[in-house]
């Protein structure tokens, strides 16, 4: 098997991202396989046409970097495996279109650690050997690419708890005691994800179509970002039953929260002053909360003499309606 390895050890940002651009990465497969509900197979599309940027860094992935040296530390604590730092970008010479950007691998071993950093909110989803599915599809593309036997996954749980699991291609293998569980991948599988990565890159990033919509936040968010506005009219063709089918279900969702709300009603009506009721296996809650605002409004009243336009913010967007005209 031979492997490309591109050292990422003095690159910059920029270049690391026009590198990552070139094949889709652990992260990009838990996308294209339908797996991350925070980012859907049309937005990897779109970044990796060029389309739209990476996402920013934001808190929760600065943190996540920042952290990434005690969670391989406390990985090497419980497990008593050490582990280096991996400063290459791999692509396999026969699946060019999927690369590994690799955390650390556990030395003398063919295995890997991915690391993770995840808000005390999220503690359900790593509790009973769980734990999400888009980091799954990750440790299996590393595997994919790699030809390594197993894989850890570290997840820190900020001020909650600490977890590891094995992701592993040797199915006699025993679950490590310090491991929440172990998951076997098969050959099929593996040759199963190496095939959808083929198909997503040739069918729509190399052919430089879409992917099918698929109601996904991030789909809408990306298509708003590539189309700002600003054009005149265009003749939508063959779209007819389409508009139509879209009328119909915007009808259906007004009418299903019409019931919805007058069920809700109902409740509301038998709790009354009460906060709690129970019917069954059910609870229902009715809490009083409280949170404050800023009364724009009232501030500028008493203060009429302060300009307040730099403290106003403009944000522009597009607004989507379906008008049927009328037969005369």
């Amino acid at each position: 098997m031979k492997m490309q390895t591109i050292s990422t050890l003095r690159m910059s940002h920029k270049e690391w991202l026009k590198e990552r651009k070139k094949s889709l990465g652990g992260s990009d497969m838990g996308a294209v396989l339908g797996l991350n509900k925070y980012r859907s197979p049309y937005t990897v599309w779109a970044e990796k046409t060029g389309r739209i940027g990476e996402e920013p860094e934001n808190e929760a992935m600065r943190q996540g970097r920042d952290l990434e040296q005690y969670v391989a530390s406390r990985f090497e604590e419980v497990s008593r495996m050490p582990v280096r730092r991996m400063n290459y970008l791999m692509r396999r010479n026969d699946c060019p279109h999927l690369h590994a950007n690799i955390d650390r691998k556990v030395v003398g071993l063919n295995a890997g650690l991915e690391c993770k950093t995840a808000s005390a909110l999220s503690l359900k989803r790593y509790e009973g050997g769980d734990f999400p599915e888009s980091y799954y599809a990750q440790c299996v593309t590393y595997l994919a690419v790699t030809g390594w036997a197993r894989w850890y996954l570290a997840v820190l749980v900020l001020g909650t708890g600490f977890y590891c699991y094995q992701i592993t291609t040797t199915p006699t293998d025993d679950t490590p005691e310090w491991c929440e569980s172990s998951v076997y991948v098969s050959p099929e599988e593996i040759e199963a994800l190496k095939r959808c990565a083929a198909d997503f890159w040739h069918d729509y990033v190399e052919a430089d179509s879409p992917p099918p919509m698929d109601g996904m936040e991030s789909t809408t968010e990306t298509i708003t970002s590539i189309y700002e506005g600003g054009g005149d009219e265009v003749e939508l063709f063959g779209r007819e039953s389409l508009i139509e089918q879209y009328q119909y279900l915007m009808s259906q969702k007004k009418i299903i929260e019409e019931d919805a709300d007058t069920i809700k009603q109902q409740l509301m009506n038998d709790l009354g002053d009460n906060e709690r009721g129970y019917c069954g296996r059910f609870t229902v809650d009715w809490k009083g909360q409280s949170r404050q605002t800023f009364d724009a409004r009232a501030f500028a009243k008493d203060h009429p003499d302060m300009d307040l336009s730099s403290y106003y913010k403009t944000t522009n967007f597009r607004k989507f309606a379906v008008k049927e005209e009328k037969e005369r």
